[in-house]
């Protein structure tokens, strides 16, 4: 099993002044799923190198298991801080795609042609594909065959509105994920705020926040 996990590459949390990047536990949880279950995973981001760690989720309260692990493995820390650049990824390369969360791509990987495109080449080939959280953010603009939106008519989930509100970042953030699938057609469906919920349409595996990385990772797992 071969697994290409894409990180955001963007840090600056809009005109805050303040920084952003990637969730921690939406990274490390899924990454050992897919590691103890022996798939091949490689890391990708649009720049390429180290992507940028939301500094919150590096605080106390919001470490996990998983990111205990991560911050205890150099090999691991080594791999993250080496991704590779996603302009020059294959899809033909792997069985399976996966985005963890965090503001970031919000602002990047959500206009991403080069994303864009590896998800329309996963959806075309009936390949699993996964994001978690704000990741869905990542289903913005990627079509299906019949040219609608890749989400058009699908079930899925993402970091809802009321979250958004509860870390008051709703003014701040360029789009809603929850209003942005809604208006691509989705059937976009929610659990309790902050609670593990996860949507499983076809081969397309959503997670709604940091507690839903690990059952996400799951699911995509038994897809292969």
């Amino acid at each position: 099993m071969k697994i290409l996990m894409v990180l955001t590459s963007h840090n600056q949390l809009g005109d805050t002044g303040k920084k952003t990047g990637f969730w921690l536990e939406e990274f490390a949880a899924p990454y050992y799923v897919f590691k103890d279950a022996g798939a091949e995973i490689t890391l990708a981001s649009p720049k390429g190198g180290q992507p940028p760690l939301d500094p919150n989720s590096d605080a106390d309260d919001a470490q996990t298991e998983a990111t205990k692990r991560f911050k205890g493995d150099e090999a691991a820390q080594k791999e993250l801080a080496q991704t590779a650049v996603l302009s020059e990824i294959s899809a033909d390369e792997f069985d399976a795609i996966f985005y963890p969360g965090g503001h970031g791509p919000l602002w990047d990987l959500a206009e991403d042609g080069d994303s864009a495109k590896l998800i329309e080449t996963f959806a075309a080939s009936d390949r699993p594909i996964g994001a978690v959280c704000h990741a869905p953010a990542v289903f913005k603009h990627p079509k299906g065959a019949d040219g609608k939106p890749l989400v058009s008519g699908r079930k899925v989930t993402g970091f809802t509105n009321t979250e958004e509100d509860a870390v008051g970042l709703t003014d701040i953030v360029p789009f809603l994920v929850e209003d942005m699938l809604g208006a691509n057609g989705a059937t976009y469906q929610k659990g309790p705020d902050w609670g593990s919920f996860v949507v499983v349409d076809g081969k397309l595996v959503t997670g709604q926040n940091p507690a839903s990385s690990e059952e996400a990772a799951r699911k995509l797992l038994s897809l292969l």
